[in-house]
């Protein structure tokens, strides 16, 4: 756990999130009929294209869609030039070990970080061999004492599965399955200003308690909004950033990237 920090001066700090971005073993591997590296390095391009200076990258889970070591460090190595400093925590196709293993001897997997006057707190909602999610005690420990450590900063708090309804009836069963909790905690401390996630492969935006609560697109395939059932859309793979200003201000946006077709492959299970 980081210890108690003081604010910065910095006026603002740009992140960057990619998140969903279901990589395979073999560099061509495909999701559902889309090539999952090759989004990936066609966001990462678009990324670059728009955004000159990037303070921090947020790959928000469900990195890998085989849970493979290979996979983790092509997407490692996709990935270094993006930001100066980046972050990743686990999603429910990923395989923490394999993760751990692929980021040896650098600080990826560190759950707390001070950038600018902002603490931004990575949460692991994944339960081994599940799809929904779950945050444990010692992970609502770890966001307890992120918060109450660091009170005069504006605070972010990131996991990768969906903590309300997003409006697709499929997806409800899927998300944390304790919410409750993590409110609980968050509650408490107005200082946290946002919650970050993925796993819904879509935008979501909304205030829950003067707390934004904010969702992303995939950098592969995009889930339809407001399905009943299991349906991907045809908007394209993107990415969110946030701008986070020292007064507690957030801006963010999404933005896509054009020139991506590809046919929609039903048959292909596990996503």
């Amino acid at each position: 756990m980081s210890r108690p920090s003081h604010p910065a001066s910095d006026s603002s700090v740009l992140v960057v999130q990619l998140s969903d971005s279901h990589l395979f073993a073999e560099e061509n591997g495909k999701l559902l009929g889309m090539d999952t590296c090759d989004s990936l390095q066609r966001v990462i391009e678009h990324v670059q294209e728009e955004q000159p200076h990037i303070d921090l990258m947020l790959a928000s889970g469900d990195l890998s869609q085989d849970g493979s070591l290979a996979s983790y460090e092509r997407f490692r190595q996709l990935t270094t030039s993006v930001a100066q400093r980046s972050r990743w925590f686990p999603g429910n196709h990923d395989e923490v070990p394999a993760m751990r293993q692929a980021c040896s001897g650098s600080d990826l997997l560190e759950p707390v970080l001070d950038i600018g006057n902002w603490r931004i707190t990575l949460l692991d909602s994944s339960i081994p061999g599940a799809v929904p999610g779950y945050l444990d005690d010692q992970q609502l420990a770890l966001l307890e004492n992120a918060l109450s450590e660091a009170p005069q900063r504006h605070h972010l708090v990131c996991f990768h599965h969906h903590p309300v309804s997003i409006g697709c009836a499929w997806m409800e069963p899927i998300g944390i399955r304790n919410p409750n909790a993590l409110f609980a905690v968050i509650n408490r401390f107005p200082q946290v200003k946002a919650v970050l996630w993925g796993h819904v492969h879509q935008e979501f935006d909304q205030l829950r308690n003067n707390v934004r609560l904010l969702a992303s697109p995939s950098t592969c395939v995009q889930f339809a909004p407001g399905s009943e059932e299991f349906q991907v859309d045809t908007t394209a793979p993107g990415y969110r950033w946030l701008r986070l200003h020292d007064d507690g201000r957030l801006e963010t946006g999404i933005s896509r990237v054009t020139g991506i077709d590809f046919v929609v492959d039903y048959s292909i299970k596990g996503y």
